[in-house]
């Protein structure tokens, strides 16, 4: 009987051992938040490529409690729709145009207007000036976090067969431009007749005769395969080629402190490889096109220059003396490049 109750007293202990985690239970899984990223570029294009890496890089450190989906060559909404995403709350991180956030903040437009910059450091030490500081902190108060402006690739200048050297070359020319109200005003004032289309819709449009070229940088002339419809590039450089990154506040806020950092970190990564690869590329690519029987022209730089100045005096909604500020920061900007600073 004794025997009995010793065995008795010891399966309970066993099981009350059990019963207090004595054996371990299984852990809740905990199911990734899905975030779209959506953006205009091809697969082929170094943004896309760099867009590549932050994906896998956030989701790998995010440990499964993130899942950035990556959604290239315009699949989904981009543009003024992408960013109606953004502001609207889903969770959506557009990469595109900075003129898209000018739609909600216009000085956007001030600060990334024609003939503004001669290197991409010039841009990037401006974005980092109270001036866009402010703009970002309004864009907050707005719905859009802007993760970053830093996404820069190349100078925009001319893709047409016909060569263009001055404003009159471009006389009556019809040419792409996104749905902006910026490139619209910047090309007219260059001479140009601006189509506003989506940029997957221009190859076909091209060859169709709808457009006759479009503007942009080497990297998407190359990465676009526009080079099979047109064969000259007339270097205007009459706007930076940048992206900017935007999430929905709502979803920013949603985030832990934890997951919002890594997305921070990852996008500046990401943005400074895929500025380190422009710079490489821009060299590489433009042999490529010289091979494939693309010919670089030179333009009257000051004819254009004196052309798009009228631009800055479009916009009733900028902030009056924007552009007298913009200036005063770029001043002092290339003081300190010239000086080491």
């Amino acid at each position: 009987m004794n025997k009995f109750k010793g065995l008795l007293c010891a399966s309970l202990l066993s099981l009350l051992v059990v019963g207090c985690g004595g054996e371990k239970k299984e852990e809740a899984k905990v199911e990734a938040r899905v975030i779209k990223v959506t953006t205009k570029f091809v697969d082929e294009e170094q943004t896309s490529k760099s867009l590549v890496k932050v994906v896998k890089a956030v989701n790998e450190r995010s440990k499964g409690t993130l899942e950035l989906q990556l959604f290239t060559s315009g699949t989904l909404p981009i543009g003024k729709d992408g960013m109606e995403q953004v502001a609207s709350g889903s969770d959506w991180i557009l990469v595109d145009g900075v003129n898209f956030l000018g739609d909600y903040i216009p000085d956007y437009n001030a600060i990334t207007g024609p003939m503004l910059y001669t290197s991409f450091e010039e841009y990037l030490r401006m974005v980092r000036t109270p001036l866009v500081e402010d703009l970002n902190k309004e864009a907050y108060e707005k719905g859009i976090k802007v993760l970053s402006l830093d996404w820069v690739f190349g100078f925009r200048s001319l893709e047409t067969n016909k060569v263009i050297k001055t404003p009159e070359d471009l006389k009556g020319v019809k040419l792409r431009v996104p749905t902006s109200q910026l490139y619209t005003y910047t090309l007219e004032a260059m001479g140009a007749n601006p189509v506003a289309m989506p940029y997957p819709d221009t190859y076909a449009a091209i060859q169709q005769g709808v457009i006759e070229g479009v503007e942009g940088s080497i990297l998407s002339y190359y990465g676009t395969k526009q080079y099979e419809n047109v064969k000259n590039y007339s270097l205007t450089r009459h706007l930076l080629g940048v992206s900017a990154v935007s999430i929905s506040r709502k979803c920013w806020e949603s985030l832990t402190d934890e997951q919002r950092t890594i997305i921070q970190e990852e996008f500046d990564n990401g943005a400074q490889d895929n500025l380190s690869e422009t710079n490489r590329l821009e060299g590489v690519y433009a042999e490529k096109l010289k091979e494939a029987g693309v010919q670089f022209n030179e333009v009257d730089t000051a004819a254009f220059n004196k052309a798009a100045s009228v631009v800055f005096t479009k916009f009733p909604k900028w902030t009056p003396g924007i552009y007298d500020k913009i200036m005063e920061n770029l001043t002092q900007i290339r003081e300190d490049i010239k000086n080491g600073k």
